[in-house]
């Protein structure tokens, strides 16, 4: 569905993407993860064909992203901005239903749209006339999931989607997101710079550093057989509540 072949962007003066060679199954979810600044959303965004690779190629279902066909190829895909990238001055139904709307959808299709994505994501009814600056953080990401959602795109693209949220809203949003994954069977691409959250929702995980592709494969993988030092300290920083307890007695 999506692949990434020898793939090249000079980032700044200073920093380059690349070369990335990856490769997204039909139907599975990947998480890039990584410290900050080391490309992960920059991916994201090349993906998105919100960038276009200045070397190499990105393409999805087979057709290389150009500029030439890159605004009919972000159709058949959702992005999910970090902490929502909501409209303010739209209300929440305005959000999710714009790009219907423009393309000239009827009112019914649209509705009986909204309901089903009412649904998927949880998202209580009421809160469709609610404007994003009056919506808990929670609220604002299955807005935002479902905008994503309403066209129903092939591959799903999502930055960070749970950064900005408390723990208790973000352990539920979790176990949501993973459900809806496995109901829909789209394609995911989900960044996220927890490495646990990353291995919870994801079959394969692609660990960046500076710009590269440090280590592909499943969370157990990466803890069992890092590829080189990097990797294991970073699979390996994330403290757990027993280890604090264990330190702190």
């Amino acid at each position: 569905m999506l692949k990434f072949e020898s793939a090249r962007l000079r980032h700044d003066d200073r920093f380059e993407i690349g070369p990335i060679t990856l490769e997204t199954a039909s139907g599975s979810t990947t998480a890039i993860v990584g410290p900050s600044g080391c490309g992960k959303s920059t991916l994201l965004r090349l993906a998105a064909g919100l960038l276009l690779p200045d070397a190499g190629s990105v393409s999805i279902a087979g057709q290389v992203l150009a500029a030439g066909n890159v605004l009919a190829q972000r159709r058949r895909l959702g992005y999910v901005l970090q902490e929502g990238g909501l409209f303010p001055h739209l209300t929440a139904r305005g959000n999710v239903t714009l790009m219907a709307r423009y393309l000239g959808w009827k009112p019914a299709t649209i509705d009986a749209r909204l309901a089903e994505l009412i649904d998927l994501t949880r998202l209580a009814p009421e809160l469709l006339e609610v404007f994003p600056g009056s919506l808990s953080g929670g609220e604002r990401q299955r807005v935002s999931l479902a905008r994503a959602l309403m066209l129903d795109p092939a591959l799903l693209l999502l930055d960070e989607p749970l950064g900005a949220l408390d723990p208790i809203v973000r352990h539920d949003l979790q176990r949501e997101l993973k459900e809806l994954f496995g109901r829909l069977g789209k394609t995911v691409l989900v960044v996220t710079h927890d490495v646990a959250e990353a291995g919870y929702l994801a079959q394969n995980l692609v660990l960046m550093h500076e710009g590269r592709i440090a280590q592909t494969g499943t969370l157990a993988e990466l803890v069992a057989a890092p590829a080189d030092e990097f990797v294991a300290r970073f699979v390996g920083a994330q403290r757990q509540i027993a280890e604090v307890l264990e330190e702190t007695a």
